[in-house]
């Protein structure tokens, strides 16, 4: 998974953030003078929740931050950036076991749109609305 924030250790605002299921930190993208570097955060927990011809997922993130201001912005950080995005790589397992397959489905996709399966061509999933974050807990100032 990849998303958006605004990293403190290397002080930039809306950098890509890649988060690996399992990892215990995630990899801020820095910028061209710091370069990649590990941060504080990680995927917590994945749940979803089913209705009838409808799953959808949950990924709670775990972050740290603190304050900083980005000066080759000239703007403060913020908990979370100022346009948030996600990119989320699923898996899936041929309906025919004829093997498995990935897809991408990322905030700015235009909707509806639907995801084949690569070897029979079966429909594996859809998406009609975009990616929604919600913050579980706010920074106390």
């Amino acid at each position: 998974m990849e998303f958006c924030l605004d990293c403190w250790i290397c002080e930039r605002t809306g950098r890509t953030t890649v988060f690996e299921h399992g990892a215990e930190r995630a990899v801020c993208s820095g910028d061209a003078d710091s370069g990649q570097h590990y941060t504080a955060a990680r995927i917590a927990a994945f749940d979803y929740t089913s209705e009838p011809r409808r799953t959808t997922l949950h990924a709670v993130i775990d972050h740290w931050w603190a304050p900083f201001h980005d000066a080759r912005r000239d703007r403060p950080g913020t908990a979370l950036t100022r346009i948030p995005w996600v990119r989320l790589q699923v898996g899936y397992h041929c309906p025919h076991q004829q093997g498995g397959g990935t897809f991408t489905i990322q905030t700015n996709l235009v909707r509806p749109v639907a995801f084949s399966c690569e070897h029979c061509a079966a429909p594996v999933a859809g998406s009609d609305e975009v990616p929604r974050i919600r913050r579980l807990s706010y920074p106390t100032p």
